[in-house]
């Protein structure tokens, strides 16, 4: 149960608990290189990058490259959905190039199928007429879900091993669409914007939580069993189509959207740099569910150098996993359309380090986490600016003076592979001028 904390006290302890902010360095940083086919003073070619050493937990081992080594076959320029899902079809190491907007050009209208109406749908699930003890059934929720499944095959596009996909430009995008990276290996996303999966078929669930939700199907990106994967220098937004814009039906949010970036069901290895999230409710989910049959030991992700702007929650959420969160930047202009940062789930061993928090004032800092069921998080060199002022905070510190039970500070590892730390004073500026589309270097 929540203490009766005033922000100004909690702002105290922050100052007082944390330790300073450090620029300590585990690794040093290695510069972003080429395919060894550039050569000095020719432009870089994109689709030939690879992860650099150490960049996170993606650099593991092997490595990540994607489809650096792809022969010019294999090499692919797309510009519809078509072209993209022949591409990703196509053999591998394979390297695709996206150029302008790609779009799914349909509505909802065109995957409604079995009689499905919303409105039709809403006065059979009615709390009042079906009751909130279970789950929608019968002819209804059936032609919701084979709508479902219409629009699920044409929007929901798998990407497999030893791919990269890679934005043209300033202005590559992807609207609509669902990359379903899946039980693959060695995969690269850069330099694209992802705008507006929306899911045109939500499904009602009285039973989940105590008023009941609306689940939504799609993400931007969804990364399931996978290893070695590098999502880099993107931009994820809701575009004219933002969750703070949709109705309430039965009293909550009609959610047409699930997550921008979510990693889950035992994937592994994947680092997420220099991406911009903005605008968005269920941001980015590391592990779906409470069950360790799958993914304990799994989910091991770094979490670096991302901009989080004006986004309700999972920055990220984890349950399991190894998760390094650094040097990112935070910028949470409203508390009505804010619920927390960090989520500390089952089991989960989060080590955030040098990030840079800029709050309203309505926003508790004791708010930035949120416990799931975790038991533990360690937190250094972390920075707080509430109005002018900028001061370190200890978010473990800051947590429990607020909320019970108390969450531990040492979440058991260090992290050793990673690029510089910067001081966390300096993040909001690198990364609010480096994050996003049409930012690489």
């Amino acid at each position: 149960m929540k203490r009766a904390v005033a922000l100004t006290t909690l702002l105290s302890l922050a100052v007082l608990a944390a330790p300073p902010a450090s620029a300590t360095t585990l690794r040093t940083d290695v510069p972003e290189t080429a395919a060894s086919s550039e050569t000095a003073g020719r432009r870089p070619d994109l689709g030939r990058r690879t992860l650099p050493a150490n960049d996170g937990w993606a650099a593991e081992g092997t490595g990540t490259t994607g489809g650096a080594a792809a022969p010019a076959s294999n090499v692919h320029t797309v510009s519809t959905r078509t072209e993209l899902a022949t591409a990703l079809a196509a053999p591998s190491p394979k390297i695709i190039y996206v150029k302008g907007t790609i779009d799914t050009d349909r509505t909802c209208a065109d995957y409604a199928t079995g009689g499905y109406t919303l409105e039709a749908y809403l006065a059979a699930y009615d709390p009042a007429v079906w009751g909130r003890e279970a789950e929608p059934s019968g002819p209804l929720e059936d032609a919701r879900a084979a709508s479902a499944a219409r629009q699920s095959a044409n929007i929901k596009l798998k990407v497999g091993s030893n791919t990269t996909i890679v934005g043209l430009g300033k202005d590559a995008r992807i609207r609509g669409v669902n990359l379903h990276v899946d039980k693959a290996d060695n995969v690269i996303v850069r330099n694209i914007l992802f705008e507006d999966t929306a899911d045109c078929f939500p499904q009602w669930d009285p039973t989940d939580g105590a008023e009941g939700n609306w689940n939504s199907l799609y993400d931007n990106i969804s990364v399931t069993g996978s290893t070695h994967v590098w999502v880099d220098h993107n931009t994820f937004t809701d575009g004219d189509n933002p969750d703070s814009e949709q109705p309430l039906y039965f009293g909550r949010p009609y959610q047409v959207h699930d997550g921008q970036l979510d990693i889950t069901n035992a994937a592994n290895f994947v680092t997420a740099s220099w991406n911009r999230f903005s605008g968005h409710d269920k941001t980015m989910l590391i592990g779906s569910t409470n069950n360790p049959a799958n993914d304990a030991g799994k989910l091991k992700v770094t979490v670096h150098h991302n901009h989080f702007d004006d986004v309700l929650q999972r920055l990220p959420r984890v349950r399991f996993g190894q998760v390094h969160v650094y040097n990112n930047y935070y910028e949470i202009p409203d508390a009505s359309t804010f619920e927390y940062a960090l989520g500390v789930g089952v089991q989960s061993q989060i080590f955030a380090e040098n990030n840079f928090f800029r709050l309203s004032r309505a926003v508790a800092p004791a708010d930035l986490l949120y416990n799931w069921g975790g038991t533990t998080l360690t937190a250094r060199g972390n920075v707080l600016r509430v109005g002018g002022r900028a001061a370190p905070v200890d978010l473990v510190a800051v947590h429990n003076a607020a909320y019970d039970p108390d969450l531990g500070s040492d979440a058991g590892w260090t992290p050793v592979l990673h690029t510089a730390i910067e001081p966390a004073r300096t993040v909001d500026r690198s990364v609010s001028r480096h994050a996003g589309v049409g930012e690489i270097g």
